[in-house]
């Protein structure tokens, strides 16, 4: 079951009473194709199961993640607050003990916390969600400036894997010119989109450059990793954070 070798544990300077860890697929007890530590309800698992692996995880935090159903906006809630299973893509809090999370299968996760141990954030950037502008309404919500945040990157799907159409470089550019460095042409329209670096454009771009993480590859990693755009049938992972 769910130990030491399933979970990731952020590298980043981050304060003493900022904790953070990063699920895999390992270590819970669904079946296949959502083997093992699914965490999502919502994507045809045995919901006992489901349930089983949120029970697993739960010995890691503090008390139950504020869940989120993921709508690929831009809503940010206070997980403090939060009632119900709120429609949102990311949610900060400011209180001891609150664990804010997401979950992902290639999007990007990011997990922010201040310098001075006060606040923390955790942000499901999908290419819609980041295109349309979550990061700055995370960001925003905490009500700190960027210079004195501190942003990790989780596993998503890598640059040589996430094939994108004209469409969707194009509007990144519309939005902030320095994006065209992040695509590379593949095909005739089409584009490979490097997701961690148009993550680091947009955290920049409201002042945050204390950026660590990144590079960790959802879909060329099956046994690690689960990838909705590999498999389509998949689980979900967690990104969680909280003050201690």
């Amino acid at each position: 079951m769910l130990n030491e070798h399933g979970l990731i544990i952020p590298d980043w300077p981050a304060p003493a009473n900022v904790r953070a860890i990063q699920t895999s697929r390992a270590g819970g007890v669904s079946k296949a194709p959502y083997r093992s530590l699914n965490l999502g309800m919502h994507v045809g698992d045995n919901p006992l199961d489901v349930a089983n692996n949120r029970q697993l995880l739960n010995r890691y935090v503090p008390t139950e993640p504020v869940w989120l159903n993921q709508v690929h906006g831009i809503h940010v809630v206070d997980a403090a607050t939060a009632s119900c299973v709120p429609d949102a893509d990311a949610t900060f809090a400011n209180s001891r003990n609150t664990v804010c999370a997401v979950m992902t299968a290639d999007c990007l996760p990011v997990l922010l916390c201040d310098k001075a141990g006060t606040m923390v954030a955790a942000v499901h950037a999908g290419w819609r969600s980041l295109l349309d502008g979550v990061i700055e309404e995370t960001v925003a919500a905490m009500i700190t400036p960027g210079a004195e945040l501190l942003a990790w990157l989780g596993p998503a799907i890598g640059p040589q894997a996430f094939e994108v159409g004209d469409e969707v470089r194009l509007a990144f550019i519309a939005k902030d010119a320095a994006a065209v460095d992040a695509f590379r042409p593949r095909l005739e329209g089409k584009w490979l989109a490097d997701i961690f670096r148009l993550g680091r454009q947009r955290l920049a771009n409201v002042g945050v450059t204390s950026v660590y993480g990144g590079g960790l590859c959802t879909y060329s990693e099956p046994e690690r990793f689960f990838s909705f755009r590999r498999d389509q049938a998949t689980g979900r992972m967690a990104s969680l954070i909280w003050l201690e």
